[in-house]
């Protein structure tokens, strides 16, 4: 415990120095909590450029609910380039948490690329992800509608 609290302490100085590299090292840390907590940063202070280090995460973390905080960033980040990642996440995680945070993750960003997953997720075992998909769905549907995507549209996504 301590040495986490060491490591969190040691975290929070390369955040304020936006230290990319550093956070992109911890996403493969052996605590789960230092990597959820990699993720998460990774995801505020690079912005797109996280896309592809998040998404190895979330593609190949041993533990769901690292993966599921990657899906949740992705799609707080919002860009249609974490699209192919979420997809294969909400079609092939053997985690329902993690299959419904990258349905909920697709809705967010909001673009039409993500129809066709979505679909497939209707049929998907768990009621969540079932669930989480028409959401995302109906998000896609309305932004269809306005033909615009804002705020709104990305607190609404899923």
């Amino acid at each position: 415990m301590d040495n986490r609290l060491d490591l969190l302490m040691e975290m929070e100085q390369h955040f304020d120095n936006k230290d990319e590299a550093y956070f992109k090292n911890l996403v493969g840390h052996e605590d789960y909590v230092i990597r959820t907590r990699a993720v998460c940063i990774l995801a505020d202070i690079s912005g797109e450029k996280a896309i592809e280090p998040i998404g190895q995460v979330l593609l190949n973390d041993s533990d769901h609910l690292v993966r599921h905080e990657a899906a949740f960033s992705l799609g707080q980040l919002g860009h249609t380039s974490g699209i192919d990642v979420l997809s294969k996440a909400v079609l092939d995680d053997p985690s329902f948490f993690v299959r419904h945070e990258a349905a909920v993750a697709l809705g967010v960003i909001g673009s039409e690329q993500s129809r066709k997953t979505l679909e497939r997720a209707l049929n998907d075992e768990s009621e969540e992800v079932r669930e989480s998909a028409m959401i995302a769905l109906a998000n896609l549907d309305y932004i269809s509608h306005v033909k615009r995507t804002n705020k709104f549209t990305s607190l609404t996504g899923g």
